[in-house]
Order: structure tokens, then C-alpha cells, then sequence
């Protein structure tokens, strides 16, 4: 039996891939996780449908090869199933190819992204897999990673990858590929235009001119929910289907991509036969759900899980966090942004209302609390800075920092200890534990300067003072509660 697997589910015939025919492998895809695999592959999918292309996916997993130890007995054929508020919609999805392991064998992730047949390179490593510096962008060259690929030809980071094989192409005389990003992260094509000219400049300054010249980095903006795929999912995919497949994923009706087009000699799939929208300027889009979604998604799951909800729906269920929510949206978050053509914001706030209430979404409040101080910034803190740029009170979003100060400090309300999930944890756990009362630990961790810029740290000193006081006094649904009433 494969670890991890329940026992009575192995009994079953495995997922296997169909006799099709399979598709040449045009793009590769780095940080094969769960999301991608329902969101951006799907669309993939449906698009060689619908339009044929050689646009088969062969997806890297940078870190363990858990993935493709789940994929690989299956053909790397898994079942995406839509959790409906009304039932459960189960569907194969073929699009991948085959998995790599960069660490095992990181020569051959490079050969294949190296090869002209190759025109795609998608990433969804989150924003710490960028490597760099979330408050500017900037490319973290002390990170140990970096520090690493900066000398080595076979490299560890996704930014390494994506400069060493570009930098095959360009002595092999081959066009670069596109590199698209579908991470969650503010202008998420400059982020990663960014941090790969700087790596490659400290390589090679004509690599770095050749990729500034000859490449494409589209912005995109992508948004479905996808909760973590459990055993008891197995085992009731299982029961549905009569097949045991080990590397289920799991996703909500709704969907959306938006994406820059702007692809190396034009090519990509027909993404927009399959409703993918194509524009010049992903930026209001981006804005409208990294602030809408993603920022309420992260006070939620801060608030939520102090309060003692373990998921967004059971968060939902609480007629106090209801009013929190459609507070931030409408008087701190909305106020902020420009709306998308064709967008109507107080509707795509009502239907997240509705998304986040979906009984058949077990998205756990820890789970989006994971590498807070990678999210913050760009969910958050860019928000909170231009209300008080505007001159708007914005206690609310003070609230959902506050939330985040005591979660990060690794004790709930009841005493217990929370496993935090972040690449600062140890740090951001010795500022709170060494200092004393609300003033000094608001105060340390404001000090962190890859999460606040100064000027927004000193501003809004005095109100997270206050805000991680009532948390301290009152607890999360009080201060929710009070805050709303």
C-alpha cells in the first residue's frame, strides 16, 4: 500500500490513462501542485480540445516527488472533481505528460525546458518560490538557494531553472520561451521578469540582454478555490467511481484566468475558446482579486482560526464574520480600486460572499494562514497603505494585520500552540516572544522590513497597537463583532 493511501481503497482498480492519443509537450510547468492541476491545466485541456496543438504538459515538482509518485501509476491521468453546493461533478484530466523531480535529476528539467519544442514555461511555486524580497520585488541574492545557482549550472530555485535553460536556448541558438507565471503575487509578470533578469545579469550581462529583448513574461491573473485534497477524499472518489485514484484534486464551481497576451512568436493555446480572458493590462484584474479575494481570504483565515473556525465556510457560518467581511470589501478594500472592464465590484464581492459560504469547500482556515509574511504584503498591506494615503480609517484591515501579529507568535486563544507555516516563522516567533505586552510585540514585528516598508510600519504603529490590544482584552470574534455592530 503507498503511504498515505487508505487501506480499503487500494483494492480497486487504479486510475488509469486512456488509449488516446497523447499530445506533443509544449509547455512545462514548475510547482505541479494541486491548484494548477485544477485550474491552469484544465483550461489547457479544454483548449487542445477545442483546437488541437501539441500542448501537453510535463510538470516539475522543485522540492518532493510525492507528486509523481501519486501520478506516475496513473499515467498522470487524475480526476478534478467540482465540489457544488448541489453535488459533486467528477472529470479525468489528461493534460499531463509526465512529472520530473528537479532534485533527483536536475539535468534532465533543464534538457527539456532547453528544447525548442518547448514554448511555455508556467509556474505555481507561491510567492516564496520567487525567491525574492516581498516588499520590493527584489531579487533575494542572500537566499541559499540563489547564493547556490549563482555558481552552479545545475540549479535549485525556480528562478534558477528558468535562467540556466534560457540561457541553453540562447547558445543553441533557439527562441526563449514564454515564462508565465500563476502565482498569486501583484503584477506577477514584472515580479518574475524581474528576479530572472537580475539572476541573469549576475551570470551573464548578454543573457540578461537577450532574455530583456527576445522574451515574454505575461501577467495573469487566476482565481478558483481549491482545498487540500484529504485521505476521506480518496476514499469517497473511490466509492463514487470504482477506481483508486491517489492524486485526486478538488475545486470549486467558478473559475477564472486572465492573462496578458503577450507569448514569445505569438504562441499558446485557444485559451480564449475555452473562456480564458485575453487583454493588454492584467492589472485591474489582478488589483480587484488579490485584494477582493486573496486580502478578505487572509483576514478570514487569521481572525477564523483565533476565533476557533477551522475553515472559511464554518467562518462564514458566523453571522459576525458575514458582517466583517462585506465591511472590508465595501468601505476599505473597494475604495481602492479601479474596476475591470466589464467588472461590476459590489457583484464580484456578492458572489465571493457565496463562494466562501460553499458547505462542499473544506478550505481550512490554516491552510490559507501558511507563508503570511510572503502574502501580506501584496494582499493586505498595499490596501491598508492607500487608505491611509486617502485619509480613510481602514480598521478593519488594522484588525486582520493584528490577527496575523498573534497568530505568527504561535499560541491561540485558548493556550494552544499553532504550527506555523512561514519561511520567517522562527524569526517572527523569537520578535513576539522576546518582547512584553501588545506595544513591544506590535512593535518587533513591525521592524520586519521584508514584510513593512517603514513608512507604512511607522504610520500604522499606534492604530495595531490598539487593534492587538482588543485581541489580547476581547478575543477575534469580539473585536470582529464590535468592530461591525
Amino acid at each position: 500500500m503507498e503511504a498515505g493511501l487508505p487501506a480499503e481503497a487500494t483494492t480497486l482498480p487504479r486510475l488509469a490513462r486512456s488509449d488516446a492519443t497523447a499530445p506533443g509537450v509544449g509547455i512545462v510547468h514548475l510547482g505541479l501542485g494541486a491548484f494548477f492541476r485544477a485550474h491552469g491545466a484544465i483550461y489547457i485541456a479544454e483548449a487542445m480540445k477545442a483546437s488541437g496543438g501539441d500542448w501537453g504538459i510535463v510538470g516539475v515538482s522543485l522540492k518532493s516527488p510525492t507528486t509523481r509518485d501519486r501520478l506516475a501509476p496513473q499515467g498522470c491521468a487524475y480526476t478534478a472533481l467540482e465540489l457544488g453546493p448541489d453535488g459533486e461533478n467528477p472529470q479525468i484530466i489528461e493534460a499531463v505528460q509526465d512529472v520530473l523531480v528537479a532534485p533527483e535529476n536536475p539535468e534532465a528539467v533543464l534538457a527539456l525546458m532547453a528544447d525548442p519544442k518547448v514554448r511555455i514555461v508556467s509556474l505555481t511555486v507561491t510567492e516564496k518560490g520567487y525567491c525574492h524580497e516581498p516588499s520590493t520585488g527584489a531579487l533575494n541574492k542572500s537566499h541559499p538557494d540563489i547564493v547556490h545557482d549563482l555558481s552552479a549550472e545545475l540549479p535549485r530555485s525556480a528562478p534558477g531553472f528558468l535562467v540556466r535553460a534560457l540561457q541553453r536556448r540562447k547558445a543553441a541558438g533557439h527562441a526563449p520561451f514564454t515564462v508565465m507565471t500563476c502565482d498569486n503575487l501583484p503584477e506577477n509578470g514584472r515580479v518574475v521578469r524581474g528576479v530572472v533578469l537580475e539572476l541573469a545579469r549576475a551570470i551573464d550581462p548578454d543573457l540578461a540582454d537577450w532574455i530583456e529583448a527576445e522574451g515574454a513574461f505575461p501577467a495573469t491573473m487566476i482565481d478558483r478555490i481549491v482545498p487540500a485534497t484529504k485521505d476521506e477524499d480518496i476514499e469517497r472518489l473511490a466509492e463514487m467511481t470504482g477506481r483508486l485514484d491517489c492524486a485526486p484534486v478538488l475545486h470549486e464551481p467558478f473559475r477564472q484566468w486572465v492573462v496578458e497576451d503577450v507569448f514569445v512568436g505569438g504562441a499558446r493555446p485557444d485559451l480564449g475558446a475555452v473562456g480564458v480572458q485575453l487583454v493588454e493590462d492584467v492589472t485591474p484584474f489582478e488589483h480587484m482579486k488579490l485584494r477582493m479575494l486573496n486580502g478578505t481570504h487572509s483576514s478570514l483565515a487569521y481572525l477564523g482560526y483565533l476565533a476557533g473556525h477551522e475553515t472559511i465556510a464554518d467562518t462564514m457560518g458566523d453571522e459576525a464574520f458575514v458582517r466583517f467581511v462585506c465591511y472590508l470589501w465595501r468601505s476599505e478594500i473597494i475604495p481602492t480600486l479601479t474596476p475591470p472592464p466589464s467588472e461590476d465590484l459590489a457583484a464580484y464581492a456578492n458572489a465571493l460572499q457565496a463562494r466562501y459560504a460553499n458547505p462542499a469547500i473544506r478550505h481550512r482556515t490554516w491552510q490559507i494562514a501558511m507563508d503570511g509574511s510572503q502574502k501580506l504584503p501584496q494582499r493586505i498591506l498595499g490596501t491598508l497603505a492607500e487608505n491611509y494615503q486617502a485619509g480613510r480609517d481602514a480598521p478593519g484591515l488594522l484588525l486582520a494585520v493584528a490577527a496575523w501579529m498573534r497568530y505568527v507568535g504561535g499560541t491561540d486563544e485558548q493556550g494552544e500552540p499553532i504550527d506555523v507555516r512561514d519561511p520567517l516563522a522562527e524569526r517572527l516567533r523569537d520578535l513576539s516572544d522576546g518582547a512584553s505586552g501588545a506595544e513591544d510585540k506590535v512593535r518587533a514585528l513591525l521592524s520586519v522590513r521584508d514584510i513593512f516598508p517603514a513608512e507604512l510600519a511607522h504610520t500604522s504603529e499606534a492604530d495595531l497597537i490598539a487593534s492587538y490590544q482588543g485581541l489580547l482584552e476581547q478575543g477575534a470574534r469580539q473585536s470582529v463583532n464590535q468592530l461591525t455592530a
